[in-house]
């Protein structure tokens, strides 16, 4: 994959097959048809924390890079790390993907590098997918051109997932890792953990380990034990700090 000097790399266990919809299976196929060049070439996708918009932007990466197209992802939330320069020359990729575009509204050298990036990539015919935390008109953008310009194309809301569906996305997410995850333990876990997706599979990613370490499977006293033993340990570090 095209990697830009950033020291940005994608999560290679991302892809379509590992999301679950839920609501939110028209924009997954609109993004998908955008790739294979089929669907309008910009899509915006909003919604709150862990409703999946970075994971489908990483991977639509993943697919644009297995068809040769040259890709690039930005992560606004690095923003600070780097600067506006970053947008010229990302109109000879074929794909280009910004993710939390919220995190550099307003800023004046980011916005006029935004609307000559949305223009270059329009010219040559190359696909824009952008996240934000909420909808294109309630962002808070000085230059109204490229407030204009956020308005094109496609925009989809993205949903959070309903009980069932979050309980179907950690049984995927385990099968995926080669993980056995019986369904008493996935409801426990959904019963005493926080409920978004973002925490649930770093738990999930904690549990893979130590049940690997320890040859155990994850029985509900085992999750349990685990789940007190880090927040000791959390604990202790507050305090030591």
């Amino acid at each position: 994959m095209q990697q830009l000097p950033l020291g940005i790399s994608l999560n290679p266990g991302i892809s379509f097959n590992s999301f679950t919809p839920g609501s939110n299976a028209q924009a997954l196929a609109s993004i998908q048809s955008c790739i294979l060049g089929h669907e309008n070439p910009f899509i915006f996708l909003w919604g709150s924390k862990s409703t999946g918009k970075s994971h489908l932007l990483q991977a639509a990466c993943h697919l644009a890079d297995a068809l040769n197209l040259q890709v690039a992802y930005i992560p606004l939330l690095q923003a600070p790390s780097f600067s506006a320069a970053i947008c010229e020359g990302l109109e000879q990729f074929d794909l280009v993907c910004l993710d939390d575009v919220e995190q550099v509204a307003g800023q004046p050298d980011w916005e006029q590098a935004l609307f000559n990036l949305f223009n270059s990539l329009r010219d040559n015919g190359s696909r824009l997918l952008i996240t934000a935390n909420c909808s294109p008109a309630a962002l808070e953008v000085k230059l109204p051109d490229l407030a204009s310009r956020l308005g094109w194309g496609l925009n989809y809301r993205l949903y959070p997932l309903s009980e069932n569906e979050t309980i179907e996305a950690l049984l995927k997410s385990a099968a995926g890792r080669g993980l056995k995850l019986p369904m008493e333990t996935a409801h426990y876990l959904l019963k005493h953990c926080p409920r978004d997706m973002g925490s649930l599979l770093d738990i999930l990613d904690q549990l893979d380990r130590a049940s690997l370490a320890a040859q155990r499977r994850l029985t509900i006293p085992f999750v349990r034990n685990q789940l007190e033993s880090e927040l000791i340990a959390a604990r202790r570090l507050h305090t030591q700090t």
